[in-house]
């Protein structure tokens, strides 16, 4: 014995062992860390020697200063097997503290937990309630899938017990349990629908729990409890009404646990079920008018009365109903009630626009939110609200959040009022001055093809000319530090110095330029420090260009470019050495290769499916051998790569059932025809859009070439997308790399990925499709499988 438990000869011990209150006031009266770890080693010795002396009535003493040493992040895993034995002793106190030992110390991720399941399926079957309670809190700790498996019958049975305190903890377990092990979900149906009956809150709320569980884990279970939403709805409308228990009530809400999770449960049943939702449309409508508002309780049942409203078959008044709450928290004081809500509205602004619209001007005083995570989630609703009405008024709040918001979102919000301007521009001149004042504001900040589309625009608006060059010119004179702002400018300079000299703007002020100001301007561009090599660039050509359009001598711009004919850029070196090959040699051609720019006609990002259609098959009348698309012209590079890479994840590709590859010299030197096969729409979620078009070379039969094209119309861009797929055994897959992992909002460019499916057998091709990708500041991944492709992808 110790000198702690009063041993005489405890004297003779150079330090005694300490009790539990005592170490803890040890450790806490400790000034150093060293200190505090010196206590510590020194007491987990006495701990050792006394698991090794095998002392069995003070074990457990030991285990509970072992346990608080472990709290504090000391390792004590030489404590495990200790665990073990106290679980299996036939005293309270033991077992209690044994149970509470394997919570803390033991996981999944050791062997020795499984040595428990015997002692707890003895505790389960034999031992006292409180017990048994214990046996049940340790297994939904701590138990693993095998443990689960075994000890599934023995929680079966405790479900059904007379005391509601083992059937609330057999209840809890029972979720772990599924959780777990899903294929479970049939031994724990039956008891659910018993358990319902319950008037105790706890097994109530923990009944709920489970059949939620079992129904996004098993679309049978699914099936099976769609018949009691009406007792749902009764439990709900009780609730709602006259009140559970009043012990449950919060802030005058009633039960708002209970209340959240029958509210999931109901929108998890009536999710594309019409009769499910029209039972409960009429609750829903009682609770989303009668909950009280003022609490964060009441908010918290509004919401889940909201997110299931919205994700039923709910009628449309309902649905208003809804979006009306939502712009309700978008004013209240809380900021996290209005990140819900704008977080909320973004989900639901692509099938409910209009009634998101009528809270615009709220939505749009959001954006000066100090909190950037709400600035950041009212600028992507507002660049979602924008359409074709009310694009002017939108357009204009944006541009002046785009000055006073913070660097982190000027990108965002830059590229966002640049692709609403594309897509809802009411006239050419509106969407050039829209495009300057981002680039004039947030020159830096605008997505690489601003520059390009920039320029296309203006060179399709010939009315417009003269216009832009002015406005392009003043902006360039006032501030040469944007460079995407400066690339347009000083192409605009090039292509219509003339207008420019002339001053036949009548839209606006006289300006009267010389050209001696417009050849010191862009000489003050291509000396700047803050100018890029392609700034440098564009300013360069500009001055060559301004040799056909200017009256006066052409030798101070031969000068210019003389001198970059050595400059250390490559790019420019090269384009000023040509430039002087012109002026030296070739003088008499140099008007017209440097005339204007022909007129450009601007395509939308998005091609009209049955115009291309209609326009593939005029081409295939008109031409015997039509032109194979791009990812085809790859084939033969692709099949001697296959044969060389040494890391695809994929084996070559056989196009032949004899296993024999397609040599590069065996392929005809006409382009082979491709086989008109129906494009599939395989995946859709809030605006995010997966298609799916086909070809096959008619000169290799087992070969199909599958084009993935990843859409996105809804406000905010799709960032890190990445789509992977699997086939069948029997069939070889290759996937080549996307040409990009970012879709851009409102219809921006698609991303295309080639998918090479080797399948000589005709065997029915089936594709698993997995995605992952963010979306409204979401991460979100996708599994799913694609089993309704046209027969002619595999016949």
């Amino acid at each position: 014995m110790r000198a702690e438990f009063g041993d005489p000869c405890g004297e003779r011990m150079v330090v005694p062992s300490l009790k539990l209150q005592d170490l803890i006031e040890e450790i806490r009266g400790a000034k150093t860390q060293a200190q505090e770890r010196e206590v510590i080693q020194k007491e987990c010795a006495h701990i050792r020697a006394s698991f090794r002396d095998g002392d069995p009535l003070h074990r457990h003493r030991q285990l509970a200063k072992l346990l608080y040493v472990h709290m504090l992040g000391y390792p004590a895993h030489f404590g495990q097997m200790e665990c073990l034995k106290l679980i299996a002793s036939p005293r309270f106190s033991d077992k209690r503290m044994g149970y509470l030992g394997a919570m803390l110390l033991l996981d999944e991720r050791q062997d020795a937990h499984l040595l428990i399941t015997n002692s707890i399926k003895n505790d389960l079957s034999q031992g006292s309630q409180p017990v048994q309670g214990l046996a049940l809190c340790t297994l939904s700790t701590v138990g693993s899938a095998e443990m689960c498996r075994d000890l599934a019958t023995e929680v079966e049975k405790l479900l059904l017990q007379p005391s509601p305190y083992m059937r609330k903890k057999a209840v809890l377990t029972a979720v772990h349990m599924i959780r777990k092990v899903p294929e479970l979900s049939n031994i724990f149906l039956p008891p659910c629908a018993q358990l319902l009956q319950e008037r105790h809150h706890g097994i109530l709320l923990g009944t709920i729990t489970l059949i939620t569980e079992l129904c996004e884990g098993s679309p049978a279970a699914l099936r099976h409890f769609r018949k009691v939403v009406p007792q749902l709805v009764e439990i709900l409308q009780t609730l709602v009404t006259s009140g559970y228990s009043a012990e449950h009530s919060i802030s005058g809400v009633s039960d708002p646990f209970l209340q959240v999770q029958i509210l999931r449960l109901l929108r998890i049943l009536g999710r594309n079920h019409e009769d499910s939702s029209e039972t409960m449309n009429d609750l829903l409508a009682q609770v989303a008018t009668n909950t009280e508002t003022s609490r964060n309780a009441g908010n918290a049942v509004l919401l889940e009365t909201v997110l299931t409203i919205m994700d039923i078959r709910s009628a449309a008044g309902l649905r208003v109903l809804a979006v009306n709450i939502l712009g309700r928290f978008l004013l209240n004081s809380d900021k996290n009630i209005r990140y819900v809500a704008l977080t909320s509205l973004l989900r639901l602004v692509q099938s409910d626009h209009s009634a998101v619209q009528r809270h615009r001007s709220t939505v749009v005083e959001c954006l000066q939110e100090p909190d950037t995570s709400l600035s950041r989630r009212a600028l992507e609703l507002s660049l979602a609200l924008v359409n074709s009405s009310n694009v002017r008024s939108m357009t204009r709040e944006l541009q002046g959040f785009l000055e006073s918001c913070p660097p982190d979102l000027r990108a965002d919000c830059a590229s966002g009022i640049l692709l609403a301007a594309e897509r809802f521009a009411p006239t050419k001149r509106w969407h050039i001055d829209t495009i300057l004042h981002v680039l004039t504001t947030a020159g830096t900040h605008v997505r690489d093809d601003a520059v390009a589309n920039l320029t296309q625009l203006i060179g399709g608006a010939q009315e417009l000319h003269a216009y832009s060059v002015c406005r392009l010119y003043s902006a360039l004179a006032e501030d040469i530090s944007q460079q995407p702002l400066v690339q347009v400018a000083a192409w605009c300079i090039g292509e219509y110095g003339d207008l420019l000299l002339e001053g036949s703007c009548e839209e606006t002020e006289p300006l009267q330029v010389e050209e001696e100001e417009v050849l010191v301007l862009l000489e003050k561009v291509l000396q700047s420090h803050m100018s890029l090599p392609a700034t440098r660039g564009y300013a360069l050509t500009a001055l060559m260009k301004l040799s056909t359009r200017l009256r006066g001598d052409n030798n101070r711009i031969r000068q210019v470019v003389s001198i970059y004919g050595s400059c250390l850029d490559v790019e420019l070196q090269q384009r000023a050495v040509e430039y002087n090959t012109l002026f030296r040699k070739y003088d008499h051609m140099r008007a017209a290769i440097l005339e204007k720019m022909p007129l450009m006609e601007r395509g939308g990002p998005q091609v009209d499916e049955e115009a291309e259609e209609s326009k593939e098959a005029r081409l295939s009348e008109a031409a015997p051998a039509p032109t194979e698309p791009q990812a085809s012209k790859l084939l033969d590079l692709l099949d001697l790569l296959d044969g060389t890479s040494g890391d695809s994840q994929h084996p070559p590709l056989d196009p032949s059932p004899g296993g024999t590859l397609v040599h590069l010299l065996d392929l005809p030197c006409a382009p082979p025809a491709l086989a008109p096969i129906p494009n599939v729409k395989v995946f859709e979620r809030e605006g995010l859009q997966l298609n799916l078009s086909f070809a096959r070379p008619s000169e290799i039969p087992a070969l199909l070439l599958i084009t993935a094209t990843a859409t996105n119309s809804s406000g905010s861009d799709v960032t890190h997308f990445v789509c992977q797929a699997a086939v069948p055994k029997s069939i070889q897959l290759q996937l080549q790399a996307p040409s990009g992992d970012t879709v851009p909002a409102q219809g921006g460019l698609p991303i295309t990925q080639l998918l090479r499916i080797l399948n000589p057998n005709k065997a029915p091709l089936r594709l698993k499709l997995r995605l992952t990708y963010n979306h409204f500041g979401q991460s979100v991944q996708e599994i799913f499988e694609v089993n309704n492709l046209p027969l002619e992808t595999w016949q």
